[in-house]
């Protein structure tokens, strides 16, 4: 119980990273980034301890909710520093992959039939959750490409209008247009 308590702050400051996250911050500086790891990697390394005064498989559930909460954390702390998509997405996935180890575990405390289903129940999780990602990153770059040819297609329009003018008065309205529709 005493575990579960001293988590519940981290679970509390994950939970506002994400929504922290989701309002897009800037991302945070490199000092900021290391201070940050160090105190995470800290915190973890005294959860794992705390395993140690369990036994059997509640030792290995223990262990392995700690190792996935670092994970986790780590690649949360990451996707805010850089604020890459790619890493964002790491990070869910850490958190995928820690939930699927987790329910592994929870599984070895039960026996035959009922062992079988639980398993097959944590990678049927596993494969939804990993597929509705792959499905939104793949909604996103599709998306990403709609708006690309959008801007494109417009500013072909705009350039177009710029033909019938001369001289500064053109030059302008193509920067104009390379400015309006985010074009290099």
């Amino acid at each position: 119980m005493k575990r579960h308590i001293a988590l519940l702050p981290i679970a509390l400051c994950l939970g506002l990273l994400q929504h922290v996250q989701a309002a897009k911050p800037a991302p945070i500086n490199e000092e900021v980034y290391k201070l940050a790891k160090d105190d995470i990697e800290q915190h973890y390394a005294r959860e794992k301890v705390n395993c140690d005064s369990v036994t059997g498989n509640a030792k290995d559930i223990c262990q392995a909710e700690a190792n996935g909460a670092e994970k986790v954390a780590l690649a949360r702390l990451k996707a805010q520093h850089t604020g890459k998509q790619a890493d964002k997405d790491a990070a869910t996935e850490a958190g995928i992959n820690a939930r699927h180890k987790i329910a592994k575990e929870r599984c070895d405390d039960l026996q035959g039939n009922q062992k079988d289903v639980c398993e097959k129940q944590a990678k049927a999780e596993h494969d939804k959750s990993m597929a509705s990602l792959k499905a939104r990153q793949e909604i996103k770059e599709v998306r990403d490409e709609a708006a690309e040819k959008k801007r494109e297609a417009d500013h072909k329009v705009a350039a177009e209008r710029c033909e019938g003018l001369a001289g500064s008065a053109k030059d302008a309205c193509q920067a104009s247009a390379k400015a309006r529709y985010h074009l290099d």
